[in-house]
């Protein structure tokens, strides 16, 4: 099991409409990719803006960056190696359980704005 990033914020990239029932139900699920993994899949702070550039470049609805505070997310956060070299963070939840993301972890949550293929917030800056 790979050890924890330790850092004090993790990061989902979010569709608006997923933002909006994490609002509402104060739980989500993720999107299909999350589903079919068994995970909610998140980003490090250095890992958003690649990871909007390689994954979320012609997603034509609005996204927002949530900032998450780690220590609510407990052991259920897991830092697991995807390419061999990067070091992403995913939600499990207790036991691998794939529990969804509560809300109550959310502390900031920022609508990306898109400039020339580029996203910006100030989460970003």
């Amino acid at each position: 099991m790979a050890a924890g990033g330790g850092e004090e914020f993790v990061y989902r990239i979010s569709t608006a409409e997923e933002w909006e029932t994490l609002q509402k139900d104060g739980s989500v699920y993720g999107g299909d990719l999350d589903k079919s993994s068994g995970f909610i899949h998140l980003s490090s702070l250095h890992q958003v803006k690649p990871t909007l550039q390689n994954f979320f470049s012609n997603v034509k609805v609005d996204l927002y960056l949530l900032q998450i505070d780690a220590k609510k997310l407990g052991d259920g956060l897991i830092y697991e190696v995807v390419d061999g070299s990067n070091s992403f963070p995913h939600f499990y939840g207790p036991s691998r359980s794939f529990v969804p993301l509560p809300l109550d972890a959310v502390t900031k949550a920022e609508k990306l704005s898109v400039s020339d293929g580029q996203f910006s917030c100030s989460l970003l800056s």
